[in-house]
């Protein structure tokens, strides 16, 4: 099968396509011929070695979308249209940069859509992270306010579209001027130009300040969304697009605000027993792109043959949206 490796942690040139040989089915894997995939910062950080333990000759890549071609178990038929993130790929298995990969079936969602592949590829990583973080850790509510810090990540506009679906007021926030027509056209109803300190920015939309906040940025920014935030609410770090996730002087007293709480999501959860891929929105999220009710976040398409053009766009930070590449 075709592969896109690293014998050794690196920049781009590192990134190769390979022949690899499938490996066996183990107990509890299911056998998927991928279709199409999105790619993701983390396939970055690991091929340059700055995430997680890094293993040669092993195909990267931690979500997909295709077909089973094998599952003993018998829990999923052969050629049932299936998404898959995380659960060990690229790290204890073969990620999705490859055309056929073995996932755990815990980490398998069944898809009911009419959507093409190459559509539904943008959505297992980001859509699930912001399922997790705005539905289990925020608890979001139909009316409430919710401040998005970066914005213009696919992460970001996945976000925006999901809580405006979820029928809440959104103020979505980007460094780039340019992208403000961008946020409004995926639902915003007030984008911010970002310089760090917006909080007060923020309480002349929300005098009471927002209900919810989803840091993207993170450290960079924790403190000033913090007073940005109502009485009994919340914000939930999910990114590191500032840098270092280092919080310096960080004072409990000062820098939370009273009744204010402060969480963590990762997208390491999905998946687990904690949090089964059973009970994930994806189905109804696809549903709504299908239907033209959320906007497609989609910023580029790639064939797997332009795997390293489609990596120079990741890492350029211009997308502006999520990138996809199919077999």
């Amino acid at each position: 099968m075709k592969a896109a490796v690293a014998q050794q942690p690196g920049n781009l040139d590192v990134l190769e396509v390979v022949e690899l040989q499938p490996d066996a089915l183990k107990t509890g894997e299911v056998k998927i011929k991928v279709k199409a995939f999105g790619l993701n910062k983390a396939e970055s950080y690991y091929r340059s070695g700055n995430y997680g333990t890094f293993v040669p000759n092993q195909a990267i890549g931690i979500e997909a979308v295709g077909e089973v071609v094998d599952d003993p178990s018998q829990q999923f038929s052969v050629g049932q249209k299936v998404a898959t993130v995380m659960g060990g790929m690229m790290f204890a298995r073969h990620g999705s940069h490859a055309e056929y990969i073995n996932v755990l079936s815990s980490n398998i969602v069944p898809l009911d859509s009419n959507l093409p592949f190459d559509e539904l590829a943008a959505l297992p990583e980001v859509y699930l992270t912001v399922w997790g973080a705005l539905d289990k850790n925020l608890q979001i509510q139909k009316g409430e306010s919710l401040l998005v810090r970066g914005a213009t990540s696919a992460l970001g506009m996945a976000a925006v579209t999901y809580a405006k679906a979820r029928g809440l007021s959104v103020i979505a926030t980007t460094r780039n001027l340019d992208a403000k027509a961008k946020l409004t056209a995926l639902g915003a109803d007030h984008v911010v130009i970002d310089n760090g300190d917006i909080h007060q920015e923020i309480l002349t939309i929300c005098p009471d300040g927002v209900n919810k906040v989803l840091e993207v940025v993170g450290a960079a920014t924790v403190k000033d969304s913090l007073k940005a935030v109502s009485k009994w609410g919340e914000v939930t770090v999910v990114g590191l697009l500032g840098g270092l996730p280092v919080i310096e002087n960080f004072n409990l007293m000062g820098d939370l605000p009273n009744t204010v709480k402060l969480s963590f999501f990762s997208s390491g959860m999905l998946g687990t027993p904690d949090m089964p891929l059973s009970e994930s929105p994806l189905n109804w999220i696809a549903k709504q792109i299908e239907q033209g009710i959320m906007p497609s976040i989609i910023a580029k398409k790639f064939d797997f043959s332009e795997i390293k053009q489609a990596h120079e766009l990741l890492e350029s930070n211009t997308a502006n949206g999520k990138i996809v590449v199919s077999f």
